[in-house]
């Protein structure tokens, strides 16, 4: 079940789970807002254990609920985006779950598409103790006034992991290797998964680029990535 909630700052965020459970999850939607898919999403970590959070990074243009098959109306709110909107965004939830009981030791965050890209960031900020990215851009040239993956990558805070799909027309393959070299070279904890017969979106099966294998996989590396590099609070 997903209630919502708006934060003291005006960051609306959409929540599922119990307060009480022993680690929390910040969940970042894709380009298209936070729609069905992602509140599927979220309520799947809570049914997995966790307290988890969807904020709403498009509530400056009114939170808009994008259709898959109309990208061109993603690019409006994608558009505001920028660095300074997303770290708010970010900081005030991660306060909230603060607030709530979780140390930085049992929050992670995971983020699809724009997300994984907000999620990288995310993991350079030191506000949560490990994050997933699921095919976020954004590798060699910034994006939303960020600067780069492969850039971002020294100054990351916390274990990282990420996952791309080989088919991915956006997201070149030679790029993800660039990714997986520069945080292989800090002192986190750090992987990349790769899915040769993925496309971008592999993940949401209200897409037509849904791949059940790769999917089912990625989620399994990534609870049992969770589970492991966040503390019980």
């Amino acid at each position: 079940m997903i209630t919502k909630f708006v934060l003291p700052n005006g960051t609306p965020v959409q929540i599922a789970g119990d307060p009480s459970a022993p680690r929390a999850l910040i969940v970042v939607q894709e380009a298209f807002g936070v729609n069905d898919h992602i509140r599927s999403v979220t309520e799947g970590f809570a049914a997995d254990g966790y307290y988890a959070v969807a904020p709403e990074f498009f509530h400056r243009s009114g939170s808009p609920e994008v259709a898959y098959d109309d990208f061109p109306a993603a690019m409006a709110p994608m558009g505001e985006l920028n660095k300074e909107g997303i770290t708010e965004d970010l900081l005030a939830t991660a306060a909230f779950l603060k607030e709530a009981g979780y140390p930085v030791g049992s929050t992670g965050i995971v983020g699809y598409c724009m997300g994984g890209t907000v999620t990288f960031y995310a993991s350079t900020l030191g506000i949560v103790g490990a994050g997933a990215t699921y095919y976020g851009g954004g590798l060699d040239t910034g994006r939303f006034g960020l600067e780069s993956l492969i850039d971002l990558a020294p100054r990351l805070t916390n274990d990282w992991i990420g996952h791309f799909g080989d088919l991915d027309a956006g997201i070149p393959v030679e790029q993800v290797e660039q990714l997986r070299d520069a945080t292989a070279a800090t002192s986190f904890s750090t992987a990349i998964y790769r899915y040769a017969d993925a496309e971008h979106g592999f993940n949401c099966d209200a897409r037509p680029s849904y791949n059940e294998a790769a999917s089912r996989e990625a989620r399994a590396i990534t609870l049992a990535f969770f589970n492991e590099h966040l503390s019980a609070k």
